[in-house]
């Protein structure tokens, strides 16, 4: 072998070693499916120099596209809406039932563990130079590791759906039997996220709220009925009863894996800015920021709810009340998000419907 092919075959070498230790570092680092496929198309079209990339994901029964990723070399976009097979292009068809496709600049590859899964399509504009045979061979190094990588995150996902949902059940078993009324409005989630996202706080993050907003009162269940019911004043001894849910809700979920990046919302967003707060007397960032943009919106819908034993402020008047308590209560930073916000119609619409 000459010295010129020598070299050529070391240098396709390091580069399918380079493609697997790039996929095996994103495969790693992402937890997400819908974060996973964007990452991916992104990848390829930087590791084979290609115009644009997309994948497909079909749905178990093979009837519907239920994700698609692209990117164009500029923007990452994300379709989640389903589509049925009957309505995509012969080339899309073709792949999703199995068969590739190598064209001068297009290259189409299913995604095939036991069954199909999807697809990934990588393209080429016409100016461009063409794909060459190792342009498949390095596509079909990245279809084959991503395949594993789809199909256990699918399968994550599935458990999460299974495992959020049981505990679901047992709060609408609690609430159905009384056990607990400290549930929130169908807005909440929506104020909450918009607060975080204002505050730059990353998408699983944003995510994990959305756990701790679904799970944070699985603690009542050990509470007493009587002490969750009463509607006069707490005694001393009732009261440190209910100080203990956060720490009985972050038990009664720590064992389910998926949830632990919840527990510090669960257990914290009691906590003050002034450290006055409970289980342990955090302050200021010693408080996570999402237990921080927590702890200002529950305050909001506490004071905005009906309840038997207290007449329901305004919006403008517990916005107000928030005011009062920035930097004792309440961090500044998130109160000013959420009164910046309180300024635009859509948030305003929310925080009308917390009562």
């Amino acid at each position: 072998m000459s010295t010129k092919n020598s070299s050529i075959l070391t240098k396709k070498y390091r580069l399918v070693l380079s493609a697997v230790h790039m996929v095996y570092r994103l495969v790693n680092s992402t937890y997400n499916l819908q974060e996973l496929t964007l990452r991916l198309t992104r990848l390829l079209c930087q590791f084979i120099k290609a115009s644009s990339s997309t994948i497909y994901i079909l749905d178990p029964k093979k009837k519907k596209i239920i994700l698609k990723a692209i990117f164009d070399n500029k923007i990452n976009i994300l379709v989640t809406k389903k589509k049925d097979l009957a309505k995509i292009t012969d080339n899309e068809k073709k792949v999703l039932s199995g068969y590739s496709i190598f064209e001068p600049h297009l290259i189409a590859l299913p995604l095939v563990g036991e069954d199909i899964i999807g697809a990934i399509f990588i393209e080429r504009k016409k100016k461009e130079r063409r794909f060459q045979e190792f342009d498949k061979e390095m596509l079909s190094v990245v279809v084959e590791q991503s395949v594993t990588a789809i199909k256990n995150l699918q399968l994550y996902e599935e458990q999460q759906k299974a495992i959020l949902g049981s505990i679901k059940f047992i709060g609408s078993l609690l609430r159905q039997y009384g056990r607990t009324n400290n549930t929130h409005t169908p807005v909440y989630f929506n104020i909450v996220k918009s607060v975080a996202e204002k505050l730059k706080i990353p998408k699983d993050e944003v995510d994990s709220l959305y756990y701790a907003s679904v799970l944070r009162a699985t603690g009542a269940i050990d509470v007493p009925y009587e002490i969750l019911a009463k509607k006069s004043q707490l005694t001393p001894e009732e009261f440190k009863i209910i100080r203990e849910q956060p720490t009985r809700s972050a038990e009664l979920i720590k064992p389910v894996e998926f949830l632990k990046p919840v527990l510090p919302y669960i257990l914290y967003h009691h906590e003050h800015y002034d450290g006055s707060g409970y289980p342990s007397g955090l302050r200021k960032e010693q408080i996570p920021l999402g237990a921080r943009v927590m702890a200002v919106c529950d305050a909001f819908e506490a004071m905005t709810r009906e309840r038997p034993y207290k007449e329901r402020k305004t919006v403008a008047e517990a916005i107000n009340d928030l005011k009062k308590h920035s930097g004792t209560q309440f961090d500044p930073k998130v109160i000013s998000a959420f009164i910046s916000l309180s300024k635009q119609k859509k948030f305003r619409k929310y925080l009308s419907l917390t009562s």
